[in-house]
């Protein structure tokens, strides 16, 4: 059936978004420039050695290896994705400065950095260090750092993925003598930097699994202890302070306020909307959108940021014979209208003197099926779908 148009339709190439009149209003006063586009970045396409820990990637690609060994689970499974840059190394500065370019000239500017600490050492950190921090153009955009602290277990081995998945290998949980040591490489190393991003004047840290923060350092009152003592840290640097931002994904009402959790955001709309079935994209997209209103009025948080993933489709990363659920039929278009409903929802939504961030799933989720980058078969689609809607940031 044709769906009726009315004030508050808009029919985009042939898909169909739906938004409040009060939203395109705002929308309609609001120029590109008032708005930040965040790319989360997975900083795994590198040849770090500690892959080896793992028994992986012994081509000396990172996870590279997934992407190019996957292969279609069914007929018409777009598999393998191919990278129109090819296989290039993430650590490497002249490799991160031409897709700086094309992250800023498409209306993406800023980055957030995946961070990670294992065993009290970090991991995949040279993507950032060498790899963005070294190429000389990176202060053409922000970028801040979400710390993903979650387990790490045999999900990125393609050849065993389904096969005792869930248990650990490193664990993400620190105790409080290890979170002191790892916030003060943030202080030194990235909070001073003049394009860090900052809210409120405020350095950003994100942190994906609050859960996991909470029960390392044994509970929620050594967890506000511990943040209180970051906090006081980053005052002595003279940074102000820090903006504490969660990832929503298993938070609770009394996390944000005992540990004074300033904004919250999302990584992947599939943390809401798990697609059984294999839904179509532009369906998955919704079902998941509607955690922003949810959110905001659940768990109490004074800045929530609307969120666009380009898709889902983790089966790169699991053997032949292991169908993975995914969000099928994603196209740029489509995209384009999910990333115009984050920013209609910011533009009615976003409190006084807080920016308009949206952040996007992602910039690189390769064997995650939710990137910017441009493969063989859309090229520089989904950035175009960026760049249509905020291309004068």
């Amino acid at each position: 059936m044709k769906p009726k148009s009315s004030p508050g339709t808009i029919l985009r190439r042939g898909v169909l978004a739906v938004f409040s009149a009060s939203a395109i209003g705002v929308a309609a006063c609001a120029s590109a420039a008032d708005y930040d586009v965040a790319a989360y970045v997975w900083p795994a396409y590198q040849p770090d050695p500690r892959w080896a820990e793992l028994g992986i990637f012994a081509d000396g690609k990172g996870e590279w290896q997934n992407v190019y060994e996957a292969k279609p689970k069914w007929k018409g499974h777009r598999q393998p994705l191919a990278p129109l840059w090819g296989y290039e190394n993430e650590a490497d500065p002249k490799v991160v400065a031409k897709k700086i370019d094309a992250a800023v000239s498409h209306g993406v500017n800023v980055f957030i950095y995946d961070w990670y600490w294992y065993g009290g050492r970090p991991f995949l950190e040279d993507a950032l260090d060498k790899g963005f921090l070294g190429a000389g153009n990176n202060g053409k955009m922000k970028f801040f750092v979400m710390w993903a602290n979650h387990n790490v277990t045999m999900l990125w081995d393609n050849r065993a993925a389904d096969k005792k998945w869930n248990e650990p290998i490193w664990l993400g949980g620190v105790d409080a003598g290890e979170f002191r040591k790892i916030s003060r490489r943030w202080i030194e190393m990235y909070f001073s930097r003049p394009n860090y991003y900052r809210i409120g004047g405020k350095p950003v840290l994100m942190v994906y699994e609050v859960g996991t923060f909470v029960k390392g350092l044994g509970g929620l009152d050594k967890a506000a202890e511990a943040l209180a003592e970051f906090r006081g840290d980053c005052e002595k640097a003279g940074l102000g302070g820090v903006h504490l931002m969660a990832c929503d994904y298993e938070l609770k009402p009394e996390m944000v306020e005992c540990l004074g959790i300033d904004s919250a955001t999302i990584y992947n709309l599939v943390h809401w909307s798990w697609p059984e079935g294999n839904p179509d994209y532009a369906a998955w997209a919704e079902k998941g959108a509607r955690r922003f209103d949810a959110a905001t009025r659940e768990l109490g948080v004074r800045m929530y940021f609307a969120h666009a993933s380009a898709g889902w489709d983790t089966n790169p990363r699991y053997p032949v014979g292991s169908s993975q659920p995914m969000a099928v039929n994603s196209t740029p278009e489509k995209f384009e209208a999910v990333l115009r409903r984050a920013k209609e929802w910011a533009d009615v939504n976003t409190p006084r003197g807080a920016p308009k961030l949206i952040t996007v799933n992602s910039w690189n989720e390769w064997t995650e099926g939710s990137y910017l980058e441009p493969d063989t078969y859309w090229r520089f689609g989904y950035l175009e779908a960026v760049r249509r809607v905020f291309g004068n940031n």
